[in-house]
Protein backbone atom coordinates (compact mmCIF):
# COMPACT_ATOMS: atom_id res chain seq x y z
CA UNK A 1 0.00 0.00 0.00
CA UNK A 2 1.48 3.38 -1.00
CA UNK A 3 2.43 5.75 1.77
CA UNK A 4 -0.46 7.98 2.74
CA UNK A 5 -3.03 5.79 1.01
CA UNK A 6 -6.34 5.36 2.79
CA UNK A 7 -7.11 2.08 4.46
CA UNK A 8 -9.80 0.18 2.60
CA UNK A 9 -12.84 -1.48 4.18
CA UNK A 10 -11.86 -4.26 6.54
CA UNK A 11 -8.12 -3.61 6.20
CA UNK A 12 -7.92 -2.20 9.71
CA UNK A 13 -8.96 -5.60 11.09
CA UNK A 14 -6.06 -7.34 12.82
CA UNK A 15 -4.35 -10.19 10.98
CA UNK A 16 -5.05 -13.57 12.59
CA UNK A 17 -1.97 -15.68 13.26
CA UNK A 18 -2.42 -19.28 14.41
CA UNK A 19 0.71 -20.74 15.99
CA UNK A 20 1.30 -24.43 16.59
CA UNK A 21 4.02 -25.03 19.17
CA UNK A 22 5.05 -27.14 22.15
CA UNK A 23 5.98 -25.97 25.63
CA UNK A 24 9.05 -28.24 25.54
CA UNK A 25 10.26 -26.93 22.16
CA UNK A 26 13.32 -24.66 22.47
CA UNK A 27 12.85 -23.27 18.96
CA UNK A 28 9.24 -22.39 19.78
CA UNK A 29 10.32 -19.99 22.55
CA UNK A 30 13.01 -18.53 20.30
CA UNK A 31 10.48 -18.27 17.49
CA UNK A 32 8.02 -16.58 19.85
CA UNK A 33 10.52 -13.81 20.56
CA UNK A 34 11.37 -13.41 16.88
CA UNK A 35 7.70 -13.30 15.90
CA UNK A 36 7.01 -10.72 18.60
CA UNK A 37 9.81 -8.59 17.20
CA UNK A 38 8.55 -9.06 13.64
CA UNK A 39 4.94 -8.26 14.49
CA UNK A 40 6.23 -5.21 16.35
CA UNK A 41 8.01 -4.01 13.22
CA UNK A 42 4.82 -4.59 11.24
CA UNK A 43 2.60 -2.78 13.75
CA UNK A 44 5.09 0.09 13.90
CA UNK A 45 4.25 1.01 10.31
CA UNK A 46 0.92 2.36 11.57
CA UNK A 47 -2.43 2.65 9.75
CA UNK A 48 -4.00 0.27 12.26
CA UNK A 49 -1.68 -2.66 11.57
CA UNK A 50 -2.13 -5.30 14.28
CA UNK A 51 -2.05 -9.06 14.78
CA UNK A 52 -4.29 -11.40 16.73
CA UNK A 53 -2.38 -14.48 17.93
CA UNK A 54 -3.87 -17.81 18.94
CA UNK A 55 -1.74 -20.70 20.14
CA UNK A 56 -2.45 -24.32 19.26
CA UNK A 57 -1.26 -27.56 20.81
CA UNK A 58 1.48 -29.74 19.36
CA UNK A 59 3.32 -32.52 21.21
CA UNK A 60 6.83 -33.19 19.93
CA UNK A 61 7.25 -36.24 22.20
CA UNK A 62 3.81 -37.49 23.29
CA UNK A 63 5.29 -40.72 24.69
CA UNK A 64 7.51 -38.90 27.20
CA UNK A 65 6.70 -39.85 30.81
CA UNK A 66 5.61 -37.13 33.23
CA UNK A 67 8.74 -37.74 35.31
CA UNK A 68 11.55 -38.53 32.89
CA UNK A 69 14.58 -40.00 34.65
CA UNK A 70 17.45 -37.94 33.29
CA UNK A 71 18.45 -34.57 31.85
CA UNK A 72 17.35 -32.94 28.63
CA UNK A 73 20.70 -33.99 27.17
CA UNK A 74 20.04 -37.59 28.22
CA UNK A 75 16.70 -37.54 26.45
CA UNK A 76 18.15 -35.94 23.32
CA UNK A 77 20.97 -38.47 23.14
CA UNK A 78 18.56 -41.37 23.56
CA UNK A 79 15.94 -39.98 21.18
CA UNK A 80 18.36 -39.05 18.38
CA UNK A 81 20.83 -41.88 18.86
CA UNK A 82 23.81 -39.59 19.49
CA UNK A 83 26.41 -39.39 22.21
CA UNK A 84 25.81 -37.41 25.39
CA UNK A 85 28.67 -35.13 24.39
CA UNK A 86 27.04 -34.39 21.03
CA UNK A 87 23.70 -33.76 22.76
CA UNK A 88 25.28 -31.25 25.14
CA UNK A 89 27.00 -29.50 22.24
CA UNK A 90 23.65 -29.20 20.42
CA UNK A 91 21.97 -27.75 23.50
CA UNK A 92 24.84 -25.32 23.99
CA UNK A 93 24.39 -24.05 20.43
CA UNK A 94 20.66 -23.61 20.97
CA UNK A 95 21.33 -21.74 24.23
CA UNK A 96 23.60 -19.38 22.31
CA UNK A 97 20.87 -18.63 19.78
CA UNK A 98 18.33 -18.17 22.57
CA UNK A 99 20.58 -15.63 24.27
CA UNK A 100 20.55 -13.54 21.09
CA UNK A 101 16.81 -12.93 21.60
CA UNK A 102 17.12 -12.31 25.33
CA UNK A 103 16.39 -15.82 26.64
CA UNK A 104 18.62 -17.41 29.27
CA UNK A 105 18.12 -21.14 28.73
CA UNK A 106 19.23 -23.46 31.54
CA UNK A 107 19.17 -26.91 29.94
CA UNK A 108 20.93 -28.69 32.86
CA UNK A 109 17.98 -27.70 35.07
CA UNK A 110 15.23 -28.56 32.56
CA UNK A 111 12.79 -31.19 33.81
CA UNK A 112 11.89 -33.12 30.67
CA UNK A 113 8.24 -34.14 30.84
CA UNK A 114 5.06 -34.91 28.96
CA UNK A 115 3.37 -31.65 27.90
CA UNK A 116 -0.23 -32.70 27.27
CA UNK A 117 -1.34 -31.26 30.63
CA UNK A 118 0.48 -27.99 29.90
CA UNK A 119 -1.45 -27.72 26.65
CA UNK A 120 -4.70 -28.33 28.52
CA UNK A 121 -3.82 -25.50 30.90
CA UNK A 122 -3.16 -23.16 27.99
CA UNK A 123 -6.66 -23.94 26.69
CA UNK A 124 -8.07 -23.30 30.16
CA UNK A 125 -6.28 -19.95 30.23
CA UNK A 126 -7.63 -19.18 26.76
CA UNK A 127 -11.16 -19.62 28.10
CA UNK A 128 -10.31 -16.92 30.65
CA UNK A 129 -8.73 -14.54 28.15
CA UNK A 130 -5.17 -15.24 29.32
CA UNK A 131 -3.76 -17.67 26.78
CA UNK A 132 -0.74 -15.54 25.84
CA UNK A 133 0.22 -14.97 29.47
CA UNK A 134 -0.06 -18.68 30.25
CA UNK A 135 2.01 -19.69 27.24
CA UNK A 136 4.80 -17.29 28.19
CA UNK A 137 4.75 -18.37 31.85
CA UNK A 138 5.08 -22.06 31.02
CA UNK A 139 7.86 -21.55 28.47
CA UNK A 140 9.84 -19.49 30.98
CA UNK A 141 9.23 -22.02 33.74
CA UNK A 142 10.46 -24.88 31.56
CA UNK A 143 13.50 -23.39 29.83
CA UNK A 144 14.70 -20.70 32.23
CA UNK A 145 13.61 -21.70 35.73
CA UNK A 146 13.81 -25.49 35.66
CA UNK A 147 10.16 -25.76 36.66
CA UNK A 148 7.98 -28.83 36.19
CA UNK A 149 5.23 -28.32 33.58
CA UNK A 150 3.86 -31.85 33.56
CA UNK A 151 2.25 -32.19 36.98
CA UNK A 152 -1.23 -30.91 37.79
CA UNK A 153 -0.25 -29.28 41.08
CA UNK A 154 2.70 -27.38 39.60
CA UNK A 155 0.67 -26.25 36.61
CA UNK A 156 -2.10 -24.98 38.89
CA UNK A 157 0.53 -22.92 40.72
CA UNK A 158 1.60 -21.32 37.46
CA UNK A 159 -2.03 -20.57 36.63
CA UNK A 160 -2.42 -18.78 39.95
CA UNK A 161 0.72 -16.74 39.25
CA UNK A 162 -0.94 -15.09 36.25
CA UNK A 163 -4.15 -14.38 38.15
CA UNK A 164 -6.24 -17.46 37.39
CA UNK A 165 -8.13 -19.36 40.06
CA UNK A 166 -5.83 -22.16 41.22
CA UNK A 167 -8.54 -24.58 42.31
CA UNK A 168 -10.51 -24.10 39.10
CA UNK A 169 -7.38 -24.69 37.05
CA UNK A 170 -6.51 -27.80 39.08
CA UNK A 171 -10.03 -29.17 38.65
CA UNK A 172 -9.85 -28.63 34.88
CA UNK A 173 -6.52 -30.45 34.72
CA UNK A 174 -7.60 -33.39 36.87
CA UNK A 175 -10.80 -33.88 34.87
CA UNK A 176 -9.07 -33.50 31.45
CA UNK A 177 -11.89 -31.20 30.41
CA UNK A 178 -9.69 -29.51 27.79
CA UNK A 179 -8.08 -32.67 26.42
CA UNK A 180 -10.52 -32.70 23.49
CA UNK A 181 -9.37 -29.19 22.54
CA UNK A 182 -5.76 -30.34 22.55
CA UNK A 183 -6.63 -33.28 20.30
CA UNK A 184 -8.58 -30.98 17.98
CA UNK A 185 -5.50 -28.76 17.59
CA UNK A 186 -3.41 -31.80 16.80
CA UNK A 187 -5.94 -32.99 14.23
CA UNK A 188 -5.84 -29.56 12.57
CA UNK A 189 -2.04 -29.77 12.49
CA UNK A 190 -2.27 -33.09 10.65
CA UNK A 191 -4.73 -31.60 8.20
CA UNK A 192 -2.34 -28.73 7.49
CA UNK A 193 0.52 -31.21 7.10
CA UNK A 194 2.44 -29.74 10.04
CA UNK A 195 5.23 -32.10 11.06
CA UNK A 196 7.40 -29.76 13.10
CA UNK A 197 7.04 -26.66 15.23
CA UNK A 198 6.89 -23.75 15.54
CA UNK A 199 4.53 -23.38 12.62
CA UNK A 200 2.61 -20.20 11.83
CA UNK A 201 -0.55 -19.95 9.73
CA UNK A 202 -1.05 -16.31 8.79
CA UNK A 203 -4.49 -15.08 7.79
CA UNK A 204 -5.51 -18.67 7.18
CA UNK A 205 -3.52 -18.95 3.96
CA UNK A 206 0.22 -18.50 4.47
CA UNK A 207 2.31 -21.05 6.32
CA UNK A 208 5.65 -20.14 7.87
CA UNK A 209 7.75 -22.90 9.39
CA UNK A 210 10.47 -22.53 12.00
CA UNK A 211 11.95 -19.73 14.08
CA UNK A 212 12.39 -17.29 11.21
CA UNK A 213 14.03 -13.89 11.57
CA UNK A 214 11.90 -10.96 12.70
CA UNK A 215 12.23 -9.31 9.29
CA UNK A 216 10.75 -12.39 7.60
CA UNK A 217 7.68 -12.33 9.82
CA UNK A 218 7.27 -8.58 9.26
CA UNK A 219 7.52 -9.10 5.50
CA UNK A 220 4.85 -11.80 5.40
CA UNK A 221 2.50 -9.75 7.58
CA UNK A 222 3.01 -6.71 5.37
CA UNK A 223 2.31 -8.82 2.28
CA UNK A 224 -0.98 -10.00 3.76
CA UNK A 225 -1.86 -6.41 4.73
CA UNK A 226 -1.20 -5.14 1.21
CA UNK A 227 -3.21 -7.97 -0.33
CA UNK A 228 -6.12 -7.09 1.93
CA UNK A 229 -5.86 -3.48 0.81
CA UNK A 230 -5.88 -4.53 -2.85
CA UNK A 231 -8.87 -6.80 -2.30
CA UNK A 232 -10.74 -4.04 -0.48
CA UNK A 233 -9.99 -1.54 -3.24
CA UNK A 234 -11.24 -3.97 -5.88
CA UNK A 235 -14.42 -4.86 -4.00
CA UNK A 236 -17.62 -2.97 -4.96
CA UNK A 237 -19.10 -0.60 -2.43
CA UNK A 238 -22.18 -1.67 -0.48
CA UNK A 239 -24.28 0.69 -2.59
CA UNK A 240 -22.97 -0.74 -5.86
CA UNK A 241 -23.45 -4.27 -4.60
CA UNK A 242 -27.04 -3.53 -3.56
CA UNK A 243 -27.76 -2.02 -6.95
CA UNK A 244 -26.35 -5.01 -8.78
CA UNK A 245 -28.32 -7.38 -6.56
CA UNK A 246 -31.52 -5.46 -7.33
CA UNK A 247 -30.79 -5.52 -11.07
CA UNK A 248 -30.13 -9.24 -10.87
CA UNK A 249 -33.45 -9.78 -9.11
CA UNK A 250 -35.23 -7.78 -11.78
CA UNK A 251 -33.63 -9.81 -14.57
CA UNK A 252 -34.69 -13.03 -12.91
CA UNK A 253 -38.25 -11.84 -12.33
Amino acid sequence: MPSGASVGPGVSDSIKVDIWSDVACPWCYIGKRKFEAGSGLFAGSGDGRAVDVEYHSFELSPDTPVDFDGTDADYLAEHKGISLEQANEMLERVSGIASQVGLDYDFPSVKHTNTVKAHQLIHFAKSKGKQAEMKERLLKAYFVEGGHVGRDESLADYAAEIGLDREEALSALESDVYLADVRADQADAQEYGIQGVPFYVIDGKYGVSGAQEAATFAQVLEQVWNERGSDAAAAPSDTDAAGKAQASDEVGA
